[in-house]
């Protein structure tokens, strides 16, 4: 669907049809009961701290507009192949210097908690041994075996006594929160553009202060990037408000008061919560407001949410795109497990293992889908990288660089079961190479973002994603023989992670002769 076209808005007014049929249908709720409501939001109504609030409120009263909805954008033009036939193993000439990995010895610390309140520890149990007891029975001494132990219960202990508000549990931390009382006590009431400004004036007249200053707080501390902050703000919202209307209007102030470009529209009486990001989030439907994407993060992959209505300004001062880039990882507790990978080689079967820190795929399991730049570039927890690059070098150490790197190229390809993404998660889900590690199947691009980090990492070479129309590739800027692809005034050579076998330098026969559609800029650190 479109965009309403420029000079054709549809407005909204609290006066127009749209609200008469919203406040008909607001009719089961008594005369008396909506004047108490007003009365008492009336009676919370007292001057605003943020000069800013003022001015937004008067605005939010003012007449809305109608926006069609875009659907989301796919990742990919083209079906990705269903199959992929390995190519015919064969040995390549040795090129390049003899290599020794040098793997950086980074000394794990674990994170504290950011907040102290109380936390139960599980009941402790206690063995206490019985002390035999003469007992005469017909004149017959009964003792007690001797390994006869009785069990005693320990009641569970406060570790502290500064108690929050709500508490729970995000990605293995436990977080609390105290909530103003202005905050608990907003309402989407009435169900239409009133009820908005209804639970902004609650919200702002309330002492939020000291819960934006916790939420930033943490947020630093657990060194949260966008999308983490995006998950924090909603279990807070969710934890203090069971209604969904009520906790996305509270989001978004929330939001707003953080900087961020949030926008809350109307659909079929239900708010709808709308983030502004400059690249492109697929799969996730949106809407235009002045030619500025704002995206229903929420309905990611869901479907569409329709026409709704809804303001053209942003909150002032709140005009923070949401980042989605992963640049650096979150500071997650420990939850650790084990894993190894193994594959065959020219005969010879090779073993890798590593340990992952579950909380952390947790956490990234939540993410939309992001352009490609967010997963070529982020980086591995330094437990997992310092295993794996320890047991390649085993491996490697010794050969020429051009066999060294075919190794690793090897390695991603044979691992993993080959499986696209509709047949593995019901939809498109492009992995991080934590990700990709964790999981035992893959398709070509969660491939080809494994295999850019590790060798940009273990060789330092530089490493471009090559993306077609139902594939992606790799090439490397290294003076090897084979095929080429330019990018830019750059010649780089095709490593492709999918295609099993294959060496550098080979392209699978379909896309030999084809022009990539684009390709991903892999950073150096």
């Amino acid at each position: 669907m479109l965009q309403n076209k420029d000079g054709e808005p549809k407005l909204f007014r609290l006066l127009g049809h749209f609200s008469i049929v919203l406040l008909l249908s607001a009719s089961a709720v008594g005369a008396q009961s909506f004047e108490e409501f007003k009365r008492s939001q009336a009676e919370s109504f007292t001057k605003y701290k943020d000069e800013r609030d003022n001015a937004f409120n008067k605005y939010l009263k003012q007449q809305w507009e109608a926006y069609n909805v875009y659907k989301g954008t796919p990742l990919y033009e083209k079906p990705k192949p269903r199959e992929i036939a390995p190519a015919k193993p064969a040995k390549i000439k040795s090129v390049g210097p003899k290599i020794s990995i040098k793997v950086k010895k980074i000394e794990h610390v674990e994170p504290k908690p950011p907040q102290k309140f109380v936390i139960y520890k599980e009941p402790e149990v206690k063995k206490e041994k019985i002390e035999p007891k003469k007992e005469i029975v017909k004149k017959e001494v009964v003792t007690p075996k001797k390994d006869e132990v009785k069990i005693a219960k320990v009641e569970p202990k406060k570790l502290e006594v500064a108690s929050k508000d709500i508490s729970f549990d995000f990605y293995g931390t436990t977080l609390g929160f105290d909530v103003p009382s202005g905050i608990k006590s907003a309402k989407f009431y009435p169900q239409n553009q009133e009820g908005i400004t209804n639970f902004f004036d609650s919200a702002a007249s309330s002492d939020y202060e000291n819960l934006l200053g916790e939420i930033k707080r943490v947020s630093e501390e657990m060194n949260l990037n966008d999308w983490g902050i995006y998950l924090l703000v909603l279990d807070i919202s969710n934890h203090i408000h069971s209604n969904q209307d009520n906790s996305n209007l509270l989001s978004w102030f929330i939001f707003n008061k953080l900087g961020y470009a949030v926008k809350v529209g109307l659909a079929e009486r239900h708010i709808v919560l709308m983030h502004y990001s400059k690249k492109t989030i697929y799969a996730t439907p949106n809407y235009n407001f002045s030619n500025k994407k704002f995206y229903v993060v929420s309905n990611y992959s869901k479907g569409s949410v329709g026409r709704l209505y809804s303001y053209k300004q942003n909150y002032p001062g709140a005009n923070k795109p949401l980042d989605l880039s992963l640049k650096t990882l979150p500071n997650l507790m420990s939850k650790m497990h084990k894993k190894t990978l193994s594959f065959m080689d020219y005969g010879k079967k090779y073993k890798v293992s590593f340990e992952y820190n579950q909380n952390l795929i947790d956490f990234m399991a939540t993410y939309p889908q992001a352009d490609y730049e967010t997963y070529f570039n982020a980086p591995i927890d330094s437990r997992t990288y310092q295993s794996i690059a320890s047991d390649i070098k085993k491996y490697v150490d010794g050969k020429k660089a051009g066999d060294a790197m075919n190794f690793v190229l090897h390695f991603v390809q044979k691992s993993f079961k080959y499986e696209r993404d509709n047949q593995q998660f019901g939809r498109e889900k492009v992995m991080f190479a934590y990700e990709t590690l964790y999981f035992d199947k893959s398709d070509c691009e969660d491939r080809a973002v494994l295999f850019s980090y590790l060798v940009k990492e273990l060789f330092g070479v530089g490493v471009v994603g090559v993306k077609y129309k139902d594939h992606m590739a790799t090439a490397l800027y290294v003076p090897m023989s084979g095929d080429i692809v330019k990018a830019g005034q750059r010649k780089f050579v095709v490593a492709d992670p999918t295609y099993i076998n294959a060496s550098i330098g080979q392209s699978m026969p379909k896309y030999k002769s084809l022009t990539p559609e684009s390709f991903v800029v892999v950073k150096k650190d």
